[in-house]
């Protein structure tokens, strides 16, 4: 389904999770396997529970990781007790993309219908990297990957993607 893409991106994938371990981990595998199969490289792979502290140590230390351009949480957007993800990530963002997470629920919604409503999916930047915090299940991870995240990781997207940004996000920032 996917090309391969001109301008591979170095991506670390953590998943959130108190129920399961990297061998359980079916949404980590989706977003893994179609960032490779889309030509992009996967520079590191996590999985802590759904504590906001260990979250931002894992999230932090790829923000400051010059080998890391994007990076990808999956699990802990939703709405329950632990569910923290958004309050564990927003504190680290220098800016925040609002419209991705409006976006993943118009099109969530056509597939889940309301549903999507309890979805806090979030993405911003922070020291020139992308972080997108996507929910969950397998489902929203597809979703987001096959409708958000390939076309606007890929630079022969247009009229405009991320990949094609990068040389620009750290723009006007002092040394």
């Amino acid at each position: 389904m996917s090309t391969k893409t001109e301008q591979p991106l170095k991506i670390a994938v953590l998943t959130l999770s108190d129920s399961r371990d990297l061998s359980q981990d079916k949404s980590g595998d989706t977003l893994v396997q179609r960032l490779q199969e889309a030509g992009h490289e996967l520079v590191d792979r996590d999985l802590v529970p759904d504590d906001i502290y260990k979250m931002r140590a894992v999230v932090s230390k790829w923000i400051a990781d010059p080998g890391v351009q994007v990076i990808f949480t999956t699990g802990g957007t939703g709405v329950t007790g632990r569910d923290s993800t958004p309050e564990a990530i927003a504190p680290l963002l220098d800016k925040q993309i609002e419209g991705f997470g409006e976006l993943f629920r118009a099109i969530s919604f056509a597939e889940i219908g309301p549903s999507t409503l309890q979805s806090r999916t979030i993405a911003g930047m922070a020291n020139g990297k992308l972080i997108f915090c996507l929910p969950g299940s397998t489902g929203a991870c597809r979703t987001a990957w096959d409708k958000i995240l390939r076309p606007q990781l890929d630079i022969s997207t247009h009229p405009c993607n991320f990949a094609a940004m990068f040389p620009r996000f750290l723009e006007g920032r002092a040394s």
